[in-house]
C-alpha cells in the first residue's frame, strides 16, 4: 500500500506576476527595449534642422527622468508647459508605434487636456481602445528612473497588443 503525505498535491502553485525584469525581457539595459529605442527614434524625427546629432540617447531621454531631487523642484500645483505637453505626446507616439510594429494595426493617439495638467489619452486602433490613461499633473510627467521609463512603456505596449490580439474584429473594423 503506497500512503501519500499530507503535503503532497497534484495542484500546480500560483503563478506569480512578471517581475519587472520579465516585463523587460531580462534585458540588462533599458536602452535595448524596444519601446525605449521606438521613443528615441520619435525625438530623433523631430529633430529636422540637426540640432540633436551630437546628443546622446541617454541626453535625449533626460527630460524624461525626474529623480526625487527633480520632482521636488516641480511645483505641486501649475500648468504644463509646452515642452511637457510634447514629451508627453512623444511618450504616446512611441507606445502606438511600438503597438502598430507589432500587430500591423494602425494605433492612433489621441489626447484631450485640460490648460491645469489633467485630461485623458487614449490610443485607438479602428473602433477599439487599446490604450486609456487617464491624466493628473501632466506638469510633473516624468519616471523616477530610466528602468522605470522602459517598464512602463513596455507595459503600456504589451496590453496593447493583448487588447488587439483579444479583440481583432474590432481593431480591423473598416
Amino acid at each position: 500500500m503506497v500512503e501519500v503525505a499530507p503535503h503532497q498535491t497534484d495542484v500546480a502553485p500560483p503563478q506569480s506576476p512578471p517581475a519587472p525584469a520579465e516585463l523587460l525581457g531580462a534585458r540588462a539595459n533599458p536602452l535595448d527595449s524596444p519601446f525605449v529605442r521606438e521613443l528615441i527614434k520619435q525625438w530623433r524625427a523631430q529633430d529636422m534642422h540637426g540640432a540633436w546629432d551630437g546628443k546622446s540617447d541617454l541626453q535625449l531621454l533626460d527630460p524624461y527622468i525626474l529623480d526625487k531631487e527633480r520632482r521636488r523642484e516641480i511645483p505641486m500645483l501649475g500648468d504644463p508647459d509646452p515642452e511637457t505637453i510634447w514629451r508627453l505626446e512623444l511618450f504616446y507616439n512611441a507606445v502606438a508605434l511600438a503597438i502598430e510594429r507589432e500587430t500591423g494595426v494602425m494605433v492612433t493617439p489621441l489626447m484631450k487636456m485640460h490648460h491645469e495638467g489633467f485630461g485623458r489619452m487614449i490610443l485607438a486602433a479602428g473602433r477599439l481602445i487599446v490604450v486609456n490613461k487617464q491624466l493628473r499633473d501632466v506638469h510633473r510627467f516624468g519616471f523616477g528612473s530610466l528602468e522605470k521609463l522602459a517598464e512602463d512603456g513596455e507595459k503600456l505596449v504589451a496590453n496593447g497588443i493583448d487588447m488587439i490580439k483579444t479583440y481583432p474584429e474590432v481593431a480591423n473594423y473598416g
